[in-house]
């Protein structure tokens, strides 16, 4: 009896245990699926839901680019593509050997293709070609039910309807890359069509061009395949831009210039510095980018001499030349040179042993500060730098917009340069000579300048001295201009000075005539050395422009600003190695003033229309 008790105790006691630790076991079970059901039950519902709804970026449109008239500049077009499903097309290369008998489709976009599609999932599809015309999509569309795998359908591409004439300011759109995708929030640039811009307009105000994406979510299986859409909002579109460019006159300045090996050309409004033309040459087709451009296409394009991707109007840095003598002749009114003051010219200036020629080689005779504008007289010019110093005309020229970024909405602006004295002590550990502040008074030497920074130049002087900063879209640079602390009498004097270029009886540009009743234009020729004519090579003849080849020859410069009385317009025109500013840059520059004035409407115009009466 006492063995059967102990027995029945042991068991009990057994029991207990094994039920406490069914108690304990079922209780930590109920107690996590009380966890997860309640108290993580939101997470875990919102991660099965990430696993049964997929959430798909819809790509904006992008906004419309417009010149100041409203007209388009840039703009979205439908443009057909045929794509690839490698799951239902079973045999993807057997399925693009077809494709190539109905469209254009060489071995080597076959091949990259083929590439593509071995590495994405089977039922994603992959693009084949995206640029089919109407011939192309009909037989495609036609053969479609004998293709499996095949969809054909259509994608918003960017359109520039004028080509090469707006390539430098418009840019164009490229795929985005790593460093865009990691600096992206919203994800929108990992969408595999998604394209930004690369250069130009597109990517200065790419933000407000972009748009923001919109989400489709959709139920998908365990392999990620499609079942049904659950719901769509819909993306907003870019926002459209207006700027201050006149499609008309743009389009002239291009082809006025298209003549020309390189030149450039700028147009801005002396009241408020809105730039009305920015045209360079030569220029490419901004469609070429839209695709998978063309290795020898883009070698050609990159190793031209003549540098068509590159916008010269705000990254082609030039010497001056002659244009930049009204900045020497400010520094000197300032030091307080009379304007009456004359110099003797007889065609060499001497300083020390060294010997300055002056263009003219028997010289001008006895000139004035007007005169010596009208001329150009190198020797007047030379003695001007040598009284004021070369930091003094630097600083003049900063007054103006020479030697920094103006700031305009374009990437890549290039600053140009002002040389001082320091500046040269810390960029060659030398110290600066006479001998370089002369070259320096005529713009030469070590002075570069854009072509937009000589049209900004001019708008100030002849605006009243208003330091107008140029600008593209119309909300950009809004703020009230400075002045540039110039008084009005010095100006008034380079005014003069400019007008007698064009209309003075020995005036350098007196061809530069715009040939309207009653409007007179201020103007100034510039010609800048590109190779240095030695003592020899003058005298040997070599100096002549069809004795050196087109790369050596003098670059070709004119600046102006019309009406007289009330000017509008200030032009700069530079024709790279063009050799003389008179000869061919101001007629140039002429036809564009011209032209700017034409398009005027009569009701924006009232002094132009009063004097043309």
């Amino acid at each position: 009896m006492r063995h059967d008790a102990e027995r029945q105790r042991s068991f009990t006691r057994r029991a207990l245990v094994f039920g406490g630790a069914q108690v304990a076991l079922f209780g930590a079970l109920g107690a996590r699926l009380w966890r997860l059901q309640v108290e993580e039950g939101e997470r875990y519902r919102l991660l099965a839901d990430d696993n049964r709804i997929s959430a798909r970026l819809l790509m904006p449109p992008r906004g419309r680019i417009l010149d100041h008239r409203g007209r388009e500049l840039a703009h979205n077009i439908p443009t057909y593509r045929v794509r690839i499903v490698r799951e239902q097309a079973r045999d993807a290369r057997a399925t693009l050997g077809a494709l190539s008998r109905l469209i254009t489709l060489p071995e080597a976009r076959q091949a990259a293709v083929l590439t593509e599609v071995a590495a994405v999932q089977g039922f994603r599809p992959v693009t084949v070609r995206d640029d089919l015309s109407w011939d192309e999509v009909a037989r495609v569309a036609l053969h479609v039910p004998d293709l499996p795998g095949v969809i054909l359908d259509s994608v918003d591409v960017r359109a520039y309807p004028h080509g090469e004439a707006l390539a430098h300011v418009l840019g164009y759109l490229g795929p985005a890359n790593a460093t865009d995708q990691a600096e992206d929030p919203d994800r929108l640039l990992r969408l595999p069509e998604f394209r930004i811009g690369r250069s130009g307009i597109e990517q200065a105000h790419d933000r407000e061009l972009r748009g923001q994406a919109g989400l489709l979510r959709v139920e998908v299986n365990a392999l990620g395949r499609e079942i049904r859409e659950l719901s769509r909002d819909e993306p907003t579109p870019g926002r459209d831009l207006e700027l201050s460019l006149d499609l008309d006159l743009q389009r002239y300045c291009f082809e006025r210039l298209s003549g020309e090996l390189a030149a450039s050309a700028v147009v801005v409004e002396t009241a408020t510095g809105a730039v009305r033309a920015l045209a360079s040459v030569p220029s490419f087709a901004p469609s070429v980018f839209q695709g998978r451009l063309h290795p020898g296409l883009w070698q050609e394009l990159r190793d031209n001499p003549r540098t068509p991707l590159v916008n010269k109007c705000i990254r082609g840095q030039y010497p001056p030349g002659s244009t930049f003598k009204m900045i020497t002749a400010l520094a000197a009114l300032e030091a307080g040179v009379s304007p009456t003051a004359r110099v003797g010219c007889s065609g060499v200036y001497g300083l020390g042993n060294a010997r300055f020629h002056c263009w003219k080689e028997h010289g001008h005779g006895s000139v004035a500060m007007i005169e010596a504008i009208e001329q150009s007289c190198d020797v007047y010019f030379y003695e001007m730098a040598r009284r004021v110093g070369v930091d003094a005309i630097a600083a003049m020229g900063a007054r103006f917009g020479l030697g920094q970024p103006l700031g305009l909405d374009l990437p890549g602006e290039l600053p140009g340069l002002l040389p001082t004295r320091a500046w040269k002590r810390q960029r060659f550990n030398q110290p600066w000579h006479q001998g370089e502040t002369l070259v320096a008074g005529i713009g030469q030497g070590y002075v570069l300048t854009t072509p937009l920074q000589l049209a900004v130049m001019t708008a100030r002087m002849c605006n009243g001295g208003r330091a107008v900063r140029p600008a593209l879209a119309r909300d950009h640079g809004a703020e009230p201009p400075g002045t540039v602390g110039v008084p009005a009498e010095h100006l008034e004097i380079i005014r003069k000075g400019m007008r007698a270029v064009v209309h003075g009886g020995r005036g350098t540009a007196r061809q530069a005539t715009l040939g309207l009743p009653g409007v007179e234009m201020g103007g100034k020729t510039g010609t800048s050395q590109v190779k240095r004519i030695s003592r020899a090579d003058r005298q040997a003849g070599r100096h002549k422009r069809k004795d050196r080849p087109w790369h050596e020859r003098d670059h070709a410069l004119f600046v102006c600003f019309a009406p007289y009385d009330a000017p509008r317009f200030a032009v700069s025109v530079i024709v790279e190695h063009g050799e003389g500013g008179s000869r061919t840059a101001a007629p140039i520059a002429r036809d564009i003033m011209r032209r700017a004035l034409e398009l005027l409407p009569p009701e924006a115009a009232p002094a132009l229309t009063a004097q043309a009466d």
